[in-house]
Formats: structure tokens, C-alpha cells, sequence
């Protein structure tokens, strides 16, 4: 009797034990499905208003180049200006020799005389008009190649602006050639030639303004307007070409510096997401987003906008009012349960 009742109870004892592991390994089982969702944290978006700006980079170009020298080979007698120099429209630049221009002056005032005595001689009929006809083109030519002589003797700015380049030196030869004497830039105003996407055609008119920034003065802008659009797009890149200007009253702005170009095409009601949310696929370009929904996050691709800032403006991929996720997107995969956190 005695050993029965010892057997009982270590019977009992036994299975106690086991019902107690049972209990355990529950636990441990439950736990462990508890930690296998991913935990993540969530932020809640929503569209506004957003401002479409596009940059653009372009090199500063002057209004006007002109390239000073003479249509004809010739000595330079003297070069009055130099490099830096402002110089103004009709302001005489270059003295070249002047031998051939007295020599024509000379033939150019007999002519005179010749006709003025001619044209005496058939105001009283002792010339014909022949005579004067033939006297007068003569004269006209005589007059027109020494005035030609004489542009290409002394050298004019055609331009007001600043001097860029001197190529020669007084007593150089001039022999006709694709190397000018002087170039002269008007850089009041300035302009900036920008490319810009297809899509934005109907959008750019002429006379909007424009902000523009130098790399050379940091965060100082510039106020430019459009003051050309092109009518063709190119048909290989899809853009088209628009000219701004600047006033350049100061003169700051100098030709061949590098410019950023910010236009602004309005605004549009977007998403807009936190940095941390966007996830770049392996391999590819491609943008994604998780958007959690019901315990569930789903794999949304995403087109982007502008970033501004910590946030990404989107262009589709996300409903407004989601909730996204903005932590924890490594252990993630489309329609699978997750922990927030």
C-alpha cells in the first residue's frame, strides 16, 4: 500500500512538470511570432499646394560681341584703349596707317574740283549732260571708297560695353585673318540661354521673371526676365530654348561666369512625404514607398517632384491622408504584417 501511494504521487509530480513545460513552450512559441513582424514607424502625409520650380545652369553670354578690325590688310599705327576699358558706341578705337587714306583724300578733292567746274561749265551749256552724268559717278565713287578707307582706317566701337581682348600691338601687320584687332562686349544687359523641358512650352511666355544665382556670390539673386522664347523643340532632347536677360546695371554680372536659373510654373496640390520614407529599388531608378494600411504595408512606386528640403514632393504612388513608413523598411516586403512601433 505504501508503494502505491509512492508511485501516485511521483506520477502526479510528473505530470505537473509536464503541463508546466507545455505552458512554457506556448510562451516561447507565442513570443517568438510576436517578434517575427517587422517593426516599423509610421508618419501620416497629406497633399498641399506645392511650387513648381525647375533650375536650370547656363554660362552668361554678353548682348552683343563685336570683333574690331579692318576688312583690309594693313598696318596698325595705334591701338587707344585697353583690355577692362569701357568704351562707348562711335568711340574711335584703332588708328591704322594712314598713307593710303591721305593719298585718297588727295584724289578725292581733285574730283571734287573737276566736278565743280563741270557742273558750272552745264549750268551755262558748256558741258552736256553726259558730261556731268559721267562727272557726278565719278565723284560718287571717289567719295564712296575713301569713306570705306576711312571706317577701315580709324576704328569705331559699333557698340557701348567693355573691351574683352586685344590681340595686337602697335606697328603690327594686319593681314586679313579669322584673329580681330579688339572685341569688344556690351554687358548691360546680360543674358543666359536655358533649355527647357517639353512639357513646359505652353507655360513660358515672354516677360516673366526669373531669379538667378552666380556661384561667384553665393545666395545673392538676381532678378531676370524671358526675353525670348523659341517657337521649335527639339525633337532629339525635347527641349527648347529660352533666352533671359538681366539689367546687369551694376555691371556685376560679367560674360562666361555660371549661372543657376530658377523658374517658376506655378503650384500643384501633392503629396508630400518624408526623405526617410523613399526607398530606391536595387538595380534600378525606380522610387518606392511603403504605405501601411490595416496592419499591412503595401509596396507603392512612387514618381518624385521636387525635394525641398526633408521632403519629397510626389508626383503619384501615394493616396493623400496615407500613413507611410519611415523606419524600418529593411526587413520589409510588399503585403506583409508589421509591428508599429
Amino acid at each position: 500500500m505504501r508503494k502505491y501511494f509512492q508511485f501516485v504521487t511521483l506520477l502526479v509530480v510528473t505530470m505537473l512538470g509536464a503541463c508546466s513545460g507545455g505552458t512554457d513552450n506556448k510562451t516561447a512559441t507565442d513570443d517568438t511570432i510576436v517578434e517575427d513582424k517587422p517593426v516599423v514607424k509610421l508618419a501620416s502625409v497629406t497633399s498641399r499646394d506645392v511650387d513648381q520650380i525647375e533650375e536650370y545652369t547656363a554660362i552668361v553670354e554678353a548682348e552683343a560681341k563685336n570683333n574690331i578690325a579692318p576688312t583690309s590688310p594693313g598696318r596698325i599705327d595705334r591701338i587707344l584703349v585697353e583690355v577692362g576699358d569701357r568704351v562707348t558706341k562711335g568711340q574711335k578705337l584703332v588708328q591704322m596707317d594712314a598713307a593710303n587714306l591721305k593719298q585718297m583724300k588727295l584724289q578725292l578733292e581733285n574730283e571734287e574740283t573737276e566736278f565743280k567746274r563741270i557742273d558750272e561749265l552745264y549750268k551755262v551749256g558748256g558741258a552736256s549732260k553726259s558730261e556731268w552724268d559721267a562727272a557726278k559717278t565719278t565723284l560718287d565713287v571717289r567719295r564712296t571708297s575713301y569713306n570705306n578707307l576711312l571706317e577701315n582706317t580709324q576704328l569705331l566701337s559699333p557698340i557701348s560695353g567693355v573691351v574683352t581682348a586685344r590681340n595686337f600691338d602697335n606697328g603690327d601687320l594686319y593681314s586679313s585673318s579669322a584673329t580681330p584687332v579688339l572685341v569688344v562686349e556690351q554687358i548691360t544687359p546680360v543674358k543666359l540661354l536655358i533649355n527647357v523641358s517639353e512639357p513646359y512650352f505652353p507655360k513660358v511666355v515672354k516677360g516673366m521673371n526669373v531669379k538667378v544665382k552666380f556661384d561667384v556670390y553665393g545666395d545673392e539673386e538676381f532678378e531676370g526676365k524671358v526675353s525670348l522664347v523659341y517657337p521649335t523643340i527639339d525633337a532629339t532632347t525635347h527641349t527648347f530654348p529660352v533666352e533671359v536677360k538681366l539689367a546687369n546695371i551694376n555691371q556685376h554680372v560679367r560674360p562666361g561666369m555660371f549661372g543657376r536659373v530658377t523658374v517658376s510654373f506655378g503650384t500643384l496640390r501633392h503629396v508630400v512625404v518624408p526623405d526617410q520614407a523613399v526607398v530606391k529599388r536595387a538595380g534600378s531608378g525606380d522610387r518606392y514607398v511603403y504605405v501601411y494600411k490595416n496592419g499591412k504595408v503595401s509596396y507603392n512606386k512612387v514618381e518624385l517632384g521636387r525635394r525641398m528640403d526633408t521632403e519629397y514632393e510626389l508626383i503619384s504612388g501615394v493616396d493623400d491622408n496615407s500613413q507611410v513608413v519611415i523606419a524600418g523598411q529593411t526587413r520589409l516586403a510588399d503585403d506583409i504584417e508589421v509591428a508599429v512601433n
